[in-house]
């Protein structure tokens, strides 16, 4: 289990999903290189395999397992998963949420999986999970930037200062930053990973300060009016 939390599963190169669909069967017959433990490879083949491991175990899909322990508890209604033809939820993605649905998860990390007053997970677990537990400076993903150098933990990459993150398709960001009790949520669709992390230290990280701003209703009335104006532009695609 620990193997496929952080990454090092022991392949070489990441399995390929056939069609969009993984199997625990591809994981498997995937040509295993490295002794377990020893080489950091993505692999969201392997974090379907531990999707697999939960409905063998539990009887339920991890969406299923999930719904009562952590997505209603944190306010999340209706999250969509993704499951494979052997009916497993995908794990390594294919989970849709809202950006404040993803925000809520973050802040539960920086406070140490406490919500309302209830541990929904445990606190030993979020500093493992959260830490890095091996390095990734020499592979493949250390090429998009110097934020995918600084070492994975379970499912978590760390990163410049002191912060940790979970990464999505696209361009989509979780950034956890304890130092200044900061999350920042982020759906898009730039591939441009690095940048947008470098929007948030070059911007973002220099204007956090130790003490929180007072209230000021006139100011937020009018950053939910521009935010409520906000638009998306999807790319169009050449035909």
């Amino acid at each position: 289990m620990r193997d496929l939390l952080t990454m090092t599963g022991g392949h070489d190169t990441e399995p390929k999903e056939v069609n969009g669909d993984p199997s625990v069967k591809q994981f498997l017959a995937h040509p295993f290189v490295h002794k377990p433990g020893t080489h950091f490879q993505y692999n969201s083949m392997g974090s379907y395999t531990l999707s697999a491991i939960v409905t063998k175990v539990t009887g339920q899909t991890s969406l299923e397992f999930l719904k009562p322990r952590l997505f209603e508890p944190l306010g999340i209604e209706n999250p969509e998963w993704k499951s494979s033809s052997e009916g497993n939820s995908i794990g390594g993605h294919g989970l849709y949420l809202c950006t404040e649905d993803i925000a809520k998860f973050g802040q539960l990390y920086l406070q140490k999986g406490k919500w309302n007053g209830k541990q929904l997970l445990p606190e030993k677990w979020i500093e493992q999970a959260t830490s890095k537990q091996v390095p990734n400076d020499q592979e493949s993903h250390a090429k998009i930037g110097v934020d995918w150098r600084q070492g994975y933990g379970f499912q978590f990459w760390r990163c410049t200062h002191n912060a940790f993150r979970g990464d999505g398709a696209g361009g989509q960001l979780l950034v956890m930053i304890p130092d200044m009790d900061a999350v920042v949520a982020i759906t898009a669709d730039t591939g441009s990973f690095q940048a947008e992390m470098n929007a948030i230290w070059d911007h973002l990280y220099p204007a956090f300060g130790a003490v929180a701003l007072p209230d000021d209703a006139a100011g937020q009335e009018k950053l939910m009016q521009a935010v409520a104006a906000l638009e998306a532009h999807p790319a169009k695609k050449g035909k």
